[in-house]
């Protein structure tokens, strides 16, 4: 489940002299850089084709990470000036920033396997097919709690628990269950986007230290406007009526609870000891990982009195490995194009041509096109000099932007998979008018709403 399917650096002031030491090879305009980028290009086609070629996504991305990797370190040996260990010292320093976010993401990830597992999630649905709400009244429920929800866990997560529900009562009403997709991908990319655990994108600019855990808070009400805007609309095209009741029951399993309690104290250390202790959040994250062990050793003492065993390193086992793995591509890949010289590049024509408002208004743009993780890691190694203002702007911008398309995001592209058929990118694209509304206005509430936050100037 991705959160919900997110050490980027081994300590905060490690990530801070690694970025100061990131070195530039300046090789924007050599074959190595142009056979560099074509090699990015062509892993990323492979990724986005991933419904028709059935190849993980991870895949294509690791080894174009490596041949990137290999022309990197083939620069340096090839150009005593540059010192023939920087290519391992730029390495180096890009793999620990994923490190972190790699443990990170495990702790979470497996805490969201063990509720699975434990039938939370299952609990929750078999209880909204069992009302009698009309349709109307189900898709607000579920976009409402999605949004909420993913706040917390992820949009990935979030939107495959609802589409269970919204697939179990609007079985044969294909109408309902297309405009509820895409209401249900709004929903969870715009919940993700105001709380540091609620999307890979917002949890790298936290560990980044452009802003702290509560000053994303800032972003509810602009997330509130991009998820009402386009939900505001297509509640007309649902149709009226009620589905039949159903009598699915699913209990939550002994210490399902005491499972959630304890991720909730997860999430209250992970913010203590950054705030208290100053140290970086993987250090809470871990502390967490105890903790659900455990919960573990709990829940296995009670299942061997009824005869059952339970393994907490299951619900590890049980992670996104193919999502955290694909993280370890990406960053790797846009780390090396950034040794290579090209974000500087890109960096001084967007960020400085344009001005910062726009170049991240665009940014969000494109990541309806491209992953909105690459995206958001190009734009932390540019570093461009922006206020607070601007930088939550881009956290905003790369964590709801991908709603515009059905394969922007993580969970549009999980739902085309579950939906049989009936949520599909052009019944997407039909809304994209409403989502790109939805997006302008959440853009324009956050210049109106947190105006104080734009110390530079809005337009600078």
């Amino acid at each position: 489940m991705l959160l919900g399917v997110t050490s980027l650096l081994a300590a905060q002031t490690a990530a801070a002299s690694s970025a100061a030491e990131r070195i530039n090879f300046g090789l924007t305009n050599t074959w190595l850089g142009f056979l560099a980028v074509g090699i990015f290009v062509v892993a990323y086609a492979f990724v986005v084709m991933e419904e028709r070629t059935h190849l993980r996504k991870s895949k294509p991305v690791m080894l174009g990470a490596a041949l990137i990797w290999t022309l990197t370190a083939l620069a340096a040996v090839l150009n005593p000036a540059l010192g023939v260990d920087a290519a391992q010292r730029a390495f180096s320093a890009i793999f620990l920033e994923f490190a972190q976010l790699f443990f990170f993401l495990v702790v979470a990830m497996a805490y969201v396997s063990a509720m699975t597992e434990r039938h939370v999630f299952e609990a929750l649905r078999s209880q909204l097919v069992a009302r009698k709400f009309s349709y109307r009244q189900l898709f607000w429920i579920t976009g409402v709690l999605a949004f909420f929800i993913s706040a917390w866990l992820d949009n990935l997560t979030t939107a495959l628990i609802f589409s269970a529900v919204i697939l179990s009562v609007g079985a044969g009403n294909a109408r309902f269950i297309s405009v509820s997709f895409v209401g249900l991908v709004v929903a969870a990319n715009a919940g993700g986007a105001w709380n540091a655990f609620g999307d890979i994108t917002t949890l790298m600019v936290w560990q980044a230290r452009k802003a702290d855990f509560l000053e994303f808070w800032a972003l509810f009400v602009p997330s509130v406007v991009n998820y009402l805007v386009p939900a505001a609309l297509m509640h007309f095209a649902i149709p009226q009526g009620q589905p039949s009741a159903a009598s699915d029951q699913a209990a939550v399993k002994s210490g399902g609870f005491i499972i959630c309690g304890f991720f909730a104290l997860t999430i209250a250390i992970t913010v203590a000891a950054k705030y208290f202790l100053h140290m970086p959040p993987v250090f809470g994250m871990m502390c967490g990982l105890v903790i659900l062990n455990v919960a573990g050793f709990l829940i296995k003492r009670h299942e061997r009195q009824n005869q059952r065993d339970y393994d907490v390193f299951k619900a590890v086992a049980n992670a996104e490995w193919d999502t955290l793995l694909f993280f370890y591509g990406v960053l790797l890949c846009v780390g090396g194009l950034a040794t290579l010289g090209y974000l500087e590049l890109a960096s001084m024509h967007l960020y400085e041509g344009v001005g910062h408002f726009w170049a991240n208004v665009a940014m969000g743009t494109l990541s309806a096109v491209v992953d909105n993780i690459p995206i958001m890691y190009a734009v932390l190694q540019m570093n461009p000099p922006m206020d607070q203002g601007q930088w939550l702007l881009i956290t905003l911008t790369a964590g709801v932007g991908g709603s515009m398309l059905s394969v922007g995001s993580a969970a549009g592209v999980a739902l085309m998979g579950q939906s049989r058929g009936m949520y599909t990118f052009f019944s997407h694209l039909k809304w994209t008018w409403a989502v790109a509304l939805g997006y302008a206005m959440s853009i324009l509430t956050h210049a109106l709403w947190n105006h104080a936050q734009f110390s530079n100037g809005l337009w600078r």
